[in-house]
């Protein structure tokens, strides 16, 4: 182990390929084994850093590397859980490369790791003990209906769980099926949590799922049934990066929504609704923007999550159209955007002043594209996307400028252009 260690540190920028072709140089190094390595500490480079640095960690499979939490979505899934029971017992039942059961284990009293592939159970326990991560066991073992044969390491969540009594089960399913081909319905992923969920609750009072981001939260929560309690939409960077799904076994009512931004500096930014609260609400739609007033632009957890008019009604603000998620402010509400208001929907997404607002032609794309040379460019709801405006404005990214090409209920497609509120 110590001389993988070593050739991986070495060879860490290495072109990959090649060091197969030369295999044959270093006949005491596992090479497939150094390069999954090799491959996937760049893939853990900014997303998790801290196992990415530790240079005795082993990692067999790149693909585990690239599915895996961040530091920042895992940490988040780890408060979550002590939140709903404080120094709880959990079982991972799809522990891939360990990210998630290692950050639970940092608020658990114990945690079961399981995991079908052997190689992953070696790593693990071989990772878990370097990080002096000991509240950790781990089982070669998957989850299934029925048991599989001797050899085999499918096992009922009974023979899995009776012993552990775990007071949550954490499941990420896997989102390929054959060919390695993206799936996103609940009965297309391993283990199927729909077949086991009832068996799993008679040893759990709790589970918690992490879905595709492009799961659609209405479908999630009615298939899954009366136990759904709270759906969290968790973005950063700009990213949506997962949904997790709290079911509570006792629990029979609605469900909460909580959209979650994170962010590097502070609390992550946390809206939540339940979709009744914004189906009942109404909005005003069609607000004429002016000079000087602010643009807010929701970020990715407020539009996956579908607080469309919550959003303005809570806020105080306008939306630009019916079909336009964007919100303005009023000339009084732009004031108090330079206090706790502003700093509160920074949270949530991006503040803009609006410096100028034209209606989109040829003219106003000329002529913004030579006053904003350098702009980051939006286009929503017109007959143009992102890219086609961006050419034709003829801008390069960068300053604090953004150009919004938005529709309006009332005004039909404007061109916005937007300094960006810090």
């Amino acid at each position: 182990m110590e001389k993988l260690t070593a050739f991986v540190s070495e060879h860490i920028n290495d072109d990959t390929t090649r060091l197969i072709m030369k295999r044959a140089k270093w006949p005491e190094i596992d090479m497939d084994l150094a390069v999954n390595c090799i491959e996937s500490r760049r893939k853990l480079k900014g997303k998790m850093q801290e196992w990415c640095d530790e240079p005795r960690l082993v990692f067999p499979r790149r693909l585990s590397a690239e599915q895996c939490s961040s530091s920042a979505t895992g940490a988040y899934k780890a408060d979550l859980a002590a939140g709903i029971v404080a120094g709880f017992k959990l079982a991972d039942l799809t522990g891939g490369l360990g990210v998630d059961s290692w950050f639970f284990s940092k608020k658990a009293s114990q945690v079961m790791y399981c995991e079908m592939l052997p190689e992953l159970c070696k790593a693990a326990q071989h990772n878990f003990g370097v990080l002096g991560a000991d509240n950790i066991t781990v089982r070669n073992v998957a989850v299934s209906a029925e048991s599989g044969a001797a050899d085999v390491v499918f096992r009922t969540p009974k023979e899995i769980l009776s012993d552990f009594m775990p007071d949550i089960v954490y499941m990420d399913p896997a989102r390929r099926g054959e060919g390695g081909k993206k799936v996103f319905l609940l009965e297309d992923c391993l283990p199927d949590v729909l077949t086991l969920k009832d068996e799993i609750f008679k040893f759990t009072k709790h589970i918690l799922l992490k879905l595709s981001p492009m799961a659609d939260i209405t479908m999630v929560c009615d298939r899954l049934g009366r136990t759904c309690r709270e759906v969290h939409v968790v973005a950063a960077g700009g990213e949506c990066k997962e949904l997790l799904v709290w079911m509570d076994k006792e629990w029979d009512g609605d469900y909460m929504i909580h959209a979650v931004e994170l962010h590097k500096d502070g609390e992550p930014g946390v809206f939540s609704f339940s979709p009744a609260e914004e189906k009942a609400c109404s909005t005003v739609a069609g607000k004429i923007p002016e000079m000087g007033m602010y643009l807010f632009e929701p970020g990715k957890a407020l539009m996956k999550a579908g607080a469309f008019n919550l959003v303005a009604e809570r806020f105080g603000l306008a939306k630009l159209g019916k079909s336009t998620h964007y919100y303005i402010s009023s000339g009084e509400l732009g004031q108090d955007l330079h206090g706790e208001l502003r700093d509160e929907l920074q949270r949530h997404g991006k503040v803009f002043r609006i410096m100028r607002l034209e209606m989109l032609d040829k003219r106003s794309i000329k002529a913004f594209g030579k006053d904003f040379p350098k702009a980051e460019v939006t286009a929503r709801n017109i007959p143009m996307d992102t890219d086609t405006l961006r050419k034709k404005l003829g801008v390069a990214s960068g300053d604090d400028a953004h150009i919004f090409g938005l529709k309006s209920d009332t005004h039909g497609n404007l061109l916005i252009a937007g300094e960006t509120v810090k």
